[in-house]
C-alpha cells in the first residue's frame, strides 16, 4: 500500500489520498472459502440404512455402516432389518438402534388388519424419526416405497433397483467396473452423501456369552478349540448347494491331511441335510444344524481352523471374520459377492470373466461343475498359507 498525502494543496478538500492496494488475493481467498464451504458435504445428523435382508448381504454392507459412523460420528444410524437378522446387529459400535422389518406379517396387510396397523405404525415411527438420510441397500419396490414413505428427503438407492424400487430414490448411483463387487458399490453410495473414503472395516459386536456357550458346545463333541474344519452344506436357494456327498468326501480328505474335527452347521430345516452329510462321510462330523444361535454361529466360526461352504450367511462371516475360507461358487458371480479382496477363497469356474451380471444361465457355471479336487486345492492353499 503507498499513500501520498499532497499538503501543499489549497485547502482540506484539496487534500489528496491515493492508496494502491490489490485486493486480487483477498478476492481469491473468499472465494476459494466460499467455494468449499458449499461444496462441503452436509454434516447427516440421523441416518437409516435399509437392508433387511439376507444374512450374507448385511454382512457384506457392514463396511458401509463403518464408513457413515466414521465420517458422521455424532449421527443417529438405524437400521432396519428382519427379526431373524437383528442380532448379528445388536449391540453394535457404529449402530444407534435396529428397527425390526417383520417382512412376511407386514406382507400380510392388505388383507390382515393387524398386519396393517404393524405397517401403519412403522411408517408412523419411520416418519417421526426424521431422518436427513435414508439409504437403501436392498433395492427392492417395498424397500425404496419405504423409504420414500419415510418422508426423507434425501434418498439414496441403486440405479439398477430391481422391481422399479429406483423410482423411490433422490439419488440414485450406477454401478460400474470400478464397484461389481457389493462391498465396493454400497461404499459408493455411502460416498454419495458425504462420507469420506475409509479402510473398509467388518465390525462385529463382541459377544462373550456367546463365545462361552460354543466353548462348551465344543467341550460336549470332543472338539479342541482352533482345530477344528467348519462345513456349510446348506443354502436356502438350492442351485447354490454343492452336491452334499461331496462335502462328505471334502471331510474325510480334512480330517485325513489335517488332523482336524469336522463340523457341520446350518438352519433347523437344514439338520436332515446335515445328517445325511454325517451318515455319508467315514469320519466322525458333529451335526451342529440348528444348535446356534445368531451370535453363537459367529463365534462359532471365529474359532475355526478352515470354514468351507456354499455362497452363503455363514461363509460371508467367516470371510469377514478373516478366517481361513473356502467359498464354493455356482450360476452367481462371483465377483460381486467373493470374500472381499480375499479372491484365492473362491472356487468356481471362471470367478473372474463374468463382468457386472448378477447370474448367469450358462450351464458351464452350475455348482456341480466344481470338483472335489478343486475344492481340495484350494482348502490346502488356505491352510498352508
Amino acid at each position: 500500500m503507498t499513500c501520498d498525502l499532497n499538503s501543499h494543496c489549497a485547502g482540506p478538500k484539496n487534500h489528496r489520498l491515493t492508496c494502491d492496494f490489490d485486493f486480487s488475493p483477498l478476492i481469491a481467498g473468499k472465494v476459494f472459502f466460499a467455494y468449499n464451504w458449499l461444496s462441503m458435504p452436509e454434516t447427516l445428523k440421523n441416518i437409516l440404512i435399509i437392508k433387511p435382508s439376507s444374512l450374507g448381504d448385511i454382512v457384506l454392507a457392514l463396511p458401509a455402516l463403518a464408513a457413515l459412523r466414521k465420517s458422521f460420528p455424532d449421527a443417529e444410524i438405524s437400521w432396519l432389518v428382519r427379526p431373524e437378522f437383528a442380532p448379528l446387529l445388536e449391540n453394535h459400535p457404529h449402530l444407534t438402534r435396529t428397527i425390526p422389518f417383520d417382512r412376511k406379517f407386514l406382507g400380510k396387510a392388505w388383507f390382515n388388519l393387524l398386519a396393517l396397523g404393524a405397517l401403519l405404525s412403522l411408517i408412523r415411527q419411520l416418519r417421526r424419526s426424521k431422518f436427513d438420510a435414508v439409504f437403501d441397500f436392498q433395492g427392492l419396490f417395498r424397500t425404496g416405497s419405504l423409504a420414500w414413505l419415510s418422508g426423507c428427503k434425501k434418498r439414496f438407492g441403486m440405479a439398477n433397483a430391481r422391481e422399479f424400487g429406483r423410482i423411490f430414490y433422490t439419488q440414485k448411483v450406477t454401478q460400474d467396473q470400478d464397484c461389481i463387487h457389493l462391498v465396493d458399490y454400497y461404499l459408493k453410495i455411502v460416498k454419495t452423501a458425504g462420507a469420506y473414503n475409509a479402510d473398509v472395516q467388518f465390525v462385529f459386536p463382541q459377544d462373550v456369552t456367546a463365545a462361552e456357550s460354543i466353548r462348551k458346545l465344543l467341550a460336549k463333541h470332543r472338539i479342541e478349540r482352533g482345530n477344528y474344519a467348519v462345513l456349510v452344506p446348506g443354502s436356502a436357494h438350492r442351485d447354490k448347494c454343492w452336491p452334499v456327498e461331496r462335502f462328505a468326501a471334502l471331510a474325510d480328505k480334512i480330517s485325513s491331511q489335517f488332523n482336524l474335527s469336522v463340523v457341520a452347521v446350518g438352519t433347523s430345516s437344514e439338520a436332515d441335510l446335515v445328517d445325511r452329510l454325517k451318515n455319508l462321510a467315514n469320519v466322525s462330523v458333529a451335526n451342529l444344524a440348528g444348535q446356534t444361535s445368531l451370535k453363537e454361529l459367529v463365534a462359532l466360526l471365529k474359532a475355526a481352523k478352515l470354514v468351507v461352504g456354499n455362497d452363503t450367511g455363514p461363509g460371508h462371516i467367516a470371510a469377514a471374520l478373516g478366517v481361513p475360507l473356502v467359498m464354493i461358487f455356482g450360476h452367481v458371480n462371483p465377483a460381486r459377492l467373493a470374500p472381499y479382496r480375499r479372491s484365492d477363497c473362491v472356487a468356481a469356474i471362471e470367478p473372474h470373466n463374468r463382468g457386472l451380471v448378477i447370474r448367469s444361465p450358462d450351464p458351464k457355471y452350475d455348482i456341480k461343475a466344481v470338483t472335489v479336487d478343486e475344492v481340495y486345492q484350494k482348502v490346502c492353499e488356505q491352510l498352508k498359507s
